[in-house]
């Protein structure tokens, strides 16, 4: 085997959970190859350098071996080689920590409790300083 779908090869190694996904990922101009978007079709080879972009991280992985069947998380690291950036990782970091409220993913909408809260934190009460009464005049 020379020369795989990258949709087949990028599910096959678990970068996307379904094919499908993999596919739509490719249709979306979230992966690239050398800065160009590529198709689902496209054929890739040993040693060729594959962009993810999961925003607002771009993930890049070097394909070392080729596959078409789906593996186990063990074997994952024999078939690519993560080479993404540091800086990357730094990105991803950043956003995590940059929300002023830390909500767990999966918890809903805020109940009405966590929303007056929430507005007290947000608004400001400058209309005390900023203003003068006319009492003061």
């Amino acid at each position: 085997m020379e020369e795989v779908r990258i949709d087949k090869w990028m599910w096959a190694t678990r970068i996307f959970k379904t094919r499908t996904i993999a596919a739509d990922a490719c249709k979306k101009n979230r992966i690239a190859m050398g800065g160009v978007n590529v198709k689902p079709s496209r054929m890739i080879k040993v040693g060729d350098i594959i962009e993810v972009r999961k925003p607002p991280v771009t993930f890049s992985f070097k394909v070392l071996r080729l596959t078409e069947n789906r593996m186990g998380a063990k074997l994952v690291p024999e078939y690519l080689e993560n080479v993404t950036p540091p800086e990357e990782y730094e990105k991803l970091e950043l956003s995590r920590i940059s929300g002023f409220v830390d909500r767990a993913k999966g918890l809903g909408r805020p109940t009405k409790k966590e929303r007056r809260e929430l507005e007290q934190f947000t608004s400001l009460d400058i209309t005390d300083d900023f203003f003068w009464n006319d009492e003061e005049l």
